[in-house]
């Protein structure tokens, strides 16, 4: 098996992070860098002999993923990257335990499960992420309100996918929200069109994305099959669509 060092974000996480650790228990070393947690999250975490904790102001994504991989002495030549609400299946851990990359293979790329409070959904839009990489062949920069990810070398498919379970309280939810849309909006407003992405321009656009959001959700990606939490995580995905186009107008209004 190859060596893996798995390395996880926390602020606050004590409705979250204990599951994500129990599907952990075969790394002989976790990193977990927390941003002065107070609630239970430190707790929890003491709880498992192999974490190691760090813990640093958060200023941005990119700063703090940067501080884990790089400044927190680890030895292991791959690192697996992951949020406080990422839950890896037993499938996954079997699939990380048989990898046998070659050496241009610089990272694995995983696909999604949505999950609202522990139901698996069908109509989840989380994108893939690359969640285990090379230590000496990543690094990280801020990308609007979350981080991006710099691979230098090819990256792979995982073909089992990865819970994503995020069960802190909705205000919570809405609280990140508004900040992330606040920071999303000034990456919008200060690129050039051509350098986005069709989603991001369809955001531009400024009235289509809420309504497109909602309808692709519940009708394209079936979340009408999945019942209220269908409903829920539909909502929500328009709600911070909404939110990031009212700062879009907002910044409209306020320039002329």
């Amino acid at each position: 098996m190859i060596q893996v060092t798995p390395l996880v974000l926390t602020y606050n996480e004590a409705p979250n992070i204990r599951r994500t650790l129990e599907q952990l228990r075969w790394a002989r070393d976790i990193v977990v860098v927390d941003s002065f947690s107070d609630d239970d999250t430190l707790r929890i975490v003491s709880s498992f002999p192999q974490v190691r904790v760090y813990q640093r102001k958060f200023d941005s994504h990119g700063r703090q993923w940067s501080f884990g991989l790089e400044e927190t002495s680890i030895s292991a030549e791959w690192v697996l990257a992951l949020d406080s609400d990422y839950v890896l299946p037993d499938d996954f851990i079997t699939e990380i335990e048989t990898l046998e990359p070659t050496l241009d293979v610089s990272g694995y790329r995983a696909s999604f499960i949505y999950c609202i409070n522990g139901k698996r959904l069908r109509s989840g839009v989380y994108p893939p992420v690359t969640v285990l990489y090379r230590r000496t062949d990543a690094s990280y920069t801020q990308d609007g309100h979350t981080h991006k990810l710099i691979i230098g070398g090819r990256i792979e498919k995982f073909q089992s996918p990865v819970l994503h379970d995020d069960r802190k309280p909705l205000s919570r939810w809405l609280q990140a929200q508004s900040r992330y849309t606040q920071l999303e909006a000034r990456k919008l407003l200060s690129s050039d069109a051509g350098s986005l992405g069709w989603t991001d321009r369809v955001r531009c656009w400024r009235v289509v994305a809420p309504p497109a959001i909602l309808i692709y959700c519940l009708i394209i990606r079936g979340g009408l099959l999945d019942g209220w939490a269908g409903f829920y995580y539909a909502f929500q995905r328009m709600l911070a669509e909404l939110m990031l186009s009212l700062y879009l107008i907002d910044h409209d209004l306020r320039d002329k």
